[in-house]
């Protein structure tokens, strides 16, 4: 009976430890996933932010431009 028992716990502590081992492979690959998504989220933000700083200064040019005449705007080189 011994004998017995004891197949029984090894079969046991071996499907117990490949499931402890599967467990912590899943929870590593779930915290990479995590970070790449986060390091994804803080760069789109990053550029959100660039883009919407460039398009601001370029209305804000654009409105400096229409508001100036014609033939009172920045001088271009070669034009006399």
């Amino acid at each position: 009976m011994t004998a017995t028992s004891n197949k029984s716990r090894d079969q046991a502590e071996s499907i117990f430890s490949r499931t402890r081992t599967q467990s912590m492979s899943l929870n590593r690959i779930i915290s990479e996933q995590d970070a790449v998504s986060q390091a994804r989220e803080a760069k789109t933000a990053r550029l959100r932010e660039l883009r919407l700083e460039r398009e601001a200064e370029d209305m804000a040019a654009a409105a400096a431009l229409a508001g100036v005449p014609k033939g009172v705007g920045p001088k271009r080189a070669g034009r006399r």
